[in-house]
């Protein structure tokens, strides 16, 4: 995101003024992942008061000011507000009703309206308490075992998860739930066209910020790299040096970068529309 004045994240990027702070099925399964202490609070309005008091057993945090995550707490926070005012305004623009969901920063394990979950499981979205789960550790992991670095492609795991949201909202995963249950070999299959539609979803908001002149080419290529660095066939191959497209959940790299590109070339949610027989 190009430098416009406002709050920047300490590694390069800075967050443009101007834009809205009033403040998304997982996104994947991957189990490479490292735990860490464990911690997590709620943030309802990221930048207004202080957040929600940790669970019992849970760690406590430590003051922000000695806090060595708290810018990339800030534009995790600023970065999913963002996210929701686009949304927020495209379905003001349909006439439709639209609420925000809310996010929870963790590290190590969170408990969630899914039931409990640990950093192994990565950011996600739970639909039953309609909140953003992002572990701040897979920042880290995506640069260093994912080889998908920067800013932006933070920004675009944030984007897809609430995408996620998004089909919560418009009835959307609550659908695809009704068609695994009563066809449980289409699970997978539907599964994909799920995550890619949030795919393309994020790549909506990434058209909005593309437009509002915040986003450089640079950070374009972050949010693809990281789009393919998830694929299916990408994330078996590392583990297990196999591909078995039977077992895909999420895409393979190609049309997760397609369906992200889709969405922000048109910046219209009528371009994702994954579930068209020919459309995967």
């Amino acid at each position: 995101m190009s430098p416009r004045g406002g709050l920047s994240m300490g590694r390069g990027v800075t967050i443009p003024g101007g834009l809205g702070l009033t403040g998304v099925i997982v996104f994947l399964l991957i189990q490479v992942l490292t735990g860490s202490s464990s911690g997590a609070y709620s943030v309802d309005d990221p930048f207004g008061g202080s957040p929600q008091a940790p669970a019992p057993g849970e760690a406590q945090g430590i003051p922000a000011a000695q806090d060595p995550e708290r810018d990339l707490k800030e534009f995790s926070t600023y970065v999913f507000s963002n996210t929701l005012d686009t949304w927020t305004q495209v379905f003001k623009e349909e006439g439709k009703p639209f609420e925000r969901a809310k996010v929870v920063l963790y590290s190590g394990a969170v408990s969630t309206g899914c039931g409990d979950a640990s950093s192994a499981v990565g950011p996600f979205y739970c639909p039953p308490d309609q909140r953003v789960y992002l572990d701040l550790s897979f920042y880290h992991d995506m640069e260093n075992k994912l080889g998908a670095p920067g800013d932006f492609a933070w920004a675009y795991v944030i984007a897809h998860e609430v995408g996620h949201h998004v089909q919560q909202q418009l009835g959307t995963s609550s659908e695809v739930s009704r068609m695994m249950h009563e066809n449980p070999d289409d699970a997978n299959p539907l599964s994909v066209r799920l995550e890619l539609q949030a795919d393309c979803y994020a790549g909506v908001w990434a058209h909005s910020v593309f437009a509002a002149g915040d986003l450089e080419k640079g950070d374009v290529r972050e949010a693809i790299r990281a789009a393919g660095a998830v694929g299916d066939d990408r994330l078996q191959r590392q583990a297990t040096g196999r591909v078995n497209p039977d077992t895909f959940t999420h895409g393979t790299s190609q049309q997760r970068e397609d369906w992200f590109n889709r969405g922000r070339a048109g910046g219209s949610p009528d371009d994702c529309d994954t579930f068209s027989p020919d459309q995967v």
